[in-house]
């Protein structure tokens, strides 16, 4: 029995198989919904996103942008292009976003580029057809984490209608002492600095919950705990239970529209019309 609870392939049997699944479906999305690739938010070279456009559409039409995980130190924005398969079903550009990965830079500069990729969508989505004022978000594990910090109250108004945070990491106290360690190596300052749970948000997004229910404690005690924070801060929230999916389906299914993971996703974008 694995004894980190953070290290998801020990307490996900068909691990490989999931992932293996996520890519190729991610390929055949990028091969059949129209799209435009590795659009620039910044000079570096992680500093890409993908667009994806809904076939018919009456634009200006909603923006959703989405956010990877990895424990900030794996996969890619073309790892996950499967997600904009339900967001163009629902009527929205999907902006499926890159950043660099940890241990090669640190979690700062994450911030700043997920940030800097929701300025870009901001300014320059409606180039693309979509409404920048109809903006929702969404990130997995660590990319829920990223996605926290796109409504952040300290700076200003978001212009973020809602989120979706799925599997998210809310305190980020408990990994030092997991398997990321020696992978990552979180700092103190880092903790201090970026952990969810220590800041105030933007009482104007709406933000659901979401978590799977054969999720490992942390992730159930993490999301409780920062949706009554949410709450109490005023923001409109809600909490959902992924039935019978794990850390990874659970995200697989956030790229097949009728799954639940799915309708919930729908169901986001449809409010920020």
């Amino acid at each position: 029995m694995e004894a980190d609870a953070f290290r998801i392939r020990g307490h996900v049997a068909n691990f490989d198989d999931i992932v293996a699944d996520i890519l190729a479906r991610s390929a055949a999305t990028r091969a059949t919904v129209p799209m435009k690739s590795d659009i620039a938010y910044g000079d570096a070279p992680s500093e890409k996103v993908d667009l994806f456009f809904p076939k018919e559409n009456g634009a200006p039409c909603p923006v959703h942008m989405f956010i990877h995980g990895g424990y900030w130190r794996a996969f890619s924005k073309n790892d996950y292009s499967l997600v904009a398969d339900t967001v163009v079903a629902a009527g929205a550009i999907a902006v499926v976003v890159d950043y660099a990965l940890m241990p090669a830079v640190r979690l700062a500069t994450l911030v700043d580029q997920v940030r800097r990729a929701k300025q870009w969508v901001l300014d320059n989505i409606a180039q693309y057809g979509g409404d920048p004022d109809k903006l929702t978000i969404s990130g997995h594990s660590a990319g829920a984490h990223l996605a926290t910090t796109l409504f952040q109250h300290d700076r200003g108004p978001s212009r973020v209608r809602s989120a979706l945070l799925l599997g998210g990491l809310y305190d980020l106290k408990p990994l030092q002492k997991s398997f990321l360690k020696d992978e990552i190596g979180l700092t103190n300052d880092e903790v201090a600095a970026f952990t969810p749970m220590r800041k105030q948000f933007d009482a104007a997004t709406g933000v659901m919950v979401v978590v799977g229910a054969k999720e490992t404690p942390p992730f159930h005690e993490q999301a409780n705990t920062f949706a009554r924070k949410l709450s109490g801060q005023g923001l409109d929230v809600s909490q959902r239970i992924v039935v019978n999916r794990n850390h990874m389906d659970s995200v697989r299914d956030l790229g097949v529209p009728y799954s639940l993971t799915g309708r919930y996703l729908a169901e986001l974008i449809a409010g920020a019309r």
